[in-house]
């Protein structure tokens, strides 16, 4: 791609500090591939976590990276710029595309023009522009139609009660889908699969069916196995119980278990089921022992004995009262081959239909019939796909305006006007609501790279209760101060659809907010360690109070207790050191304090506020100098890196703009204001006492500095500074008069010299 314009001539506007690019045409989409990429704002964006469309964004990220850059953003507005008539609609961001508006020049955009006319039809509409509301709702378009080209028929697709009963059982026997109509359907890979399984289930009972040594008991085989089965494990335990009995008879004892095991259970309730009978032996072992099936049988297996012995025993053995080894392993060899059978099932998926009715469903000509159908549905696949493009075409004739000037320029963060994608909604908190809040997955990563935004960002959680939604988002505070900002406080955070949420911060990347704040933060700064010092000097004090008064307490109990007379305590020592150190303090104060005063004594009273007004900008200087240097470099970039964007400028956020995004508590219009509290606490006292120092504070400066000294009795001193201006009109005045003398004793001496 080129790197400057050779056709279009671009026009840009300036905010946040850089130049963007202005998109108000059809012409400027349609000429955006020429647009140099490095005056894009951004050069890539994440398909998640913004204010726009999903679907939307699915469609224009082409390679599903869940992630839009450059080419694939170029590609949507060539092909939507292809597919309208007047490119000037997309500026628009109307969500009714008209049909005229479709440029049916092309094959494409003919063929999405009838389909969007197919689709109003299916919808009983003879509107004369489609939504996207209406292309997405698949449901009401193809409910009128057996076909709609996605290759799955539902039930009723077919005329055929027979067909519809059929598909029924399929959909029945694997996993149902869905048609674009919404009802449940197979598809050609079903059909396979039903009839592969069908077909397995058929030949593995041809197989029984065919070999009598498996169906070795008739059409009983089956329960009879069944009986075998459940107790084939113990009676194979017993016999192997007698046969070890009959290797060692010391064996016996321990194999029909210990009586200690028995006085264990004895003491519980018992049932024939319970687990602890259960595990004991069928019958009693003794070496060589036949299997009793009537009577000395473990009561919790004498049900599945009795099972065995009229579906097994007596059909292949005769009526028997005990079963030996050998007639035992004789019928398992009768019934082995069942085993194997079964083992070896086929088609268990269609089991549940039952062999006749399989036999039936392959016996038909459902097959074809199906496929015929499959077949009519697939030759409708092309319109369905139009369809597909008439929803796109839609979806981009509303939201591909609104993606440009969020992506290529800022336009909407900047002008106010409509909010960005990437703000999720308003946060009230702190007397302030702050419109700059974005989504965020993980506030500790987020806030590694989110810090070089010079912004102050507080991370919260937000919580609808109602219906347990939960969410991450930063927001931006840029005006106001950060005093009452700490992690736990709560407010409330409005998303954009206006639904409202509890917000608590969680985490807090500290930046300056204003310069005002800045200002104060040397004072604040300085009252807090003080008292945080005082708070530390009275918790210590009150320790050592407290620990005089136990010493105290503990002294007078062990004096009393021993019954002696109490040693008057001795004089504390005075230390000396410490008295030293005090009176070196107090010097080098009562120092200060007399040069400063000597100081004030050569300036005028009229310039001290001038004076203290400039030490105060003196300390707050470096706190405002640092906060106007780091508020300069307020950023809007890497708070939107930090969740995924690509962003190519340094979209500053200056101070006039900041203002705009956090906006303070300001009374209404017309609003009146009762200043007179019923609870405000009494200060009348302090008022009065503060009124009377700086009474005599003024009093004293005006005593000081001669302003009252004609009002004054005689006999009141004079302040120094009145004493010294006194001294100085003196001395001026004596001086004034010798010159005025020796100016007269020259003229004197020159008019009386000889002629």
């Amino acid at each position: 791609m080129s790197d400057t314009s050779t056709r279009h001539a671009w026009r840009f506007f300036r905010a946040g500090g850089f130049d963007q690019v202005r998109i108000d045409s059809g012409a400027d989409i349609a000429n955006i591939d020429q647009l140099d990429q490095k005056l894009w704002v951004a050069l890539a964006c994440p398909t998640t976590g913004l204010e726009f469309d999903k679907k939307t964004l699915d469609l224009i990220d082409t390679d599903k990276d869940g992630r839009i850059r450059p080419p694939e953003l170029i590609a949507a507005c060539k092909w939507a710029v292809a597919m309208l008539k007047n490119p000037d609609d997309l500026v628009k961001s109307s969500a009714a595309l008209p049909l005229a508006a479709i440029n049916d020049a092309t094959v494409e955009g003919k063929s999405i023009l009838a389909s969007a006319k197919q689709i109003l039809a299916n919808l009983g509409k003879t509107d004369s522009a489609i939504t996207v509301d209406d292309t997405t709702d698949t449901a009401k378009i193809f409910a009128a139609t057996k076909f709609n080209g996605d290759g799955i028929v539902p039930a009723d697709s077919s005329d055929d009660p027979a067909i519809q009963k059929t598909i029924a059982d399929i959909i029945a026997c694997t996993t149902a889908l869905t048609d674009r109509s919404g009802k449940p359907g197979i598809s050609q890979a079903q059909l396979d699969l039903f009839l592969a399984e069908a077909a397995a289930f058929d030949a593995w009972h041809k197989q029984a069916e065919s070999d009598s040594a498996v169906m070795s008991l008739g059409a009983n085989t089956s329960a009879a196995a069944g009986a075998f089965t459940a107790i084939k494990a113990k009676i194979d335990d017993f016999f192997a119980r007698c046969r070890l009995a009959a290797y060692d008879a010391r064996a016996i004892g321990a194999l029909n278990r210990q009586e200690v095991e028995y006085l264990a259970i004895a003491a519980k309730d018992l049932t024939i089921t319970a687990a602890e009978v259960a595990g004991f032996p069928l019958a009693k072992v003794e070496a060589g022992r036949a299997l009793p099936l009537v009577d000395g049988l473990n009561p919790a297996w004498a049900a599945a004995i009795a099972a065995l012995r009229d579906t097994v025993v007596k059909p292949l053995l005769g009526d028997k009262g005990a079963l030996t080894e050998a007639e035992w392993l004789t019928i398992c060899a009768k019934l082995a081959p069942y085993q194997a059978w079964a083992a070896a099932k086929a088609g268990a998926s269609v089991e549940k239909l039952g062999l006749p009715r399989v036999r039936e469903i392959l016996a038909s000509n459902a097959k074809a019939a199906i496929m015929d159908l499959l077949a009519k549905d697939k030759a409708l696949e092309p319109e369905a796909t139009a369809i597909a493009a008439v929803d796109k075409l839609a979806r981009y004739h509303r939201d591909l305006y609104k993606l440009l000037v969020n992506f290529v320029n800022f336009k909407d963060f900047y002008a106010r006007k409509d909010k960005a994608v990437f703000q999720c909604g308003r946060l009230y908190l702190d007397q302030r609501s702050c419109d700059l809040v974005i989504r965020v997955e993980d506030a500790g990563r987020h806030g590694t790279m989110a810090h070089l935004s010079y912004n102050y960002l507080a991370y919260c959680d937000v919580v609808r209760k109602s219906t347990g939604e939960k969410m991450a988002v930063a927001a931006a505070f840029t005006a106001g101060d950060s005093d009452n900002l700490m992690v736990g406080r709560n407010g409330i955070f409005y998303d954009r659809k206006g639904n409202d949420w509890d917000a608590t911060i969680t985490k807090i990347i500290d930046m300056p907010i204003s310069i005002r704040q800045a200002f104060w933060s040397p004072y604040k700064r300085l009252v807090r360690f003080i008292e945080d010092q005082i708070a530390k000097r009275a918790a210590a004090a009150e320790a050592a109070n407290q620990a005089k008064l136990q010493a105290g307490a503990t002294a007078h109990l062990d004096a009393a207790a021993a019954a002696k007379p109490a040693t008057p305590p001795e004089p504390k020592k005075l230390d000396v050191g410490v008295i030293a150190a005090l009176g070196v303090a107090l010097g080098f104060i009562s120092t200060a304090l007399a040069t400063v005063i000597a100081k004030l004594n050569d300036i005028p009273f009229y310039y001290i506020p001038l004076i203290v007004l400039g030490l105060m900008l003196l300390i707050s200087l470096p706190s405002m100098v640092l906060a106007f240097m780091k508020l300069r470099q307020r950023n809007l970039g890497p708070i939107l890196d930090a969740n995924g964007w690509a962003v190519n400028a340094k979209a500053k956020i200056n101070l006039p703009f900041g203002r705009s995004l956090t906006q303070t508590a300001v009374l209404p219009p017309g609003s009146t204001r009762d200043l007179v509290d019923p609870y405000a606490e009494s200060h009348t006292g302090r008022n009065l006492t503060i009124a009377a120092v700086i009474v005599a504070i003024i009093a004293g400066c005006m005593w000081y500095f001669g302003c009252i000294e004609h009002y004054l009795p005689d006999r009141l001193p004079k302040s120094n500074y009145v004493m010294r201006k006194q001294e100085a009109e003196k001395k001026a005045a004596e001086e004034a008069a010798k010159k005025a003398a020796a100016t007269q004793a020259a003229a004197t001496q020159s008019t009386t010299a000889p002629q």
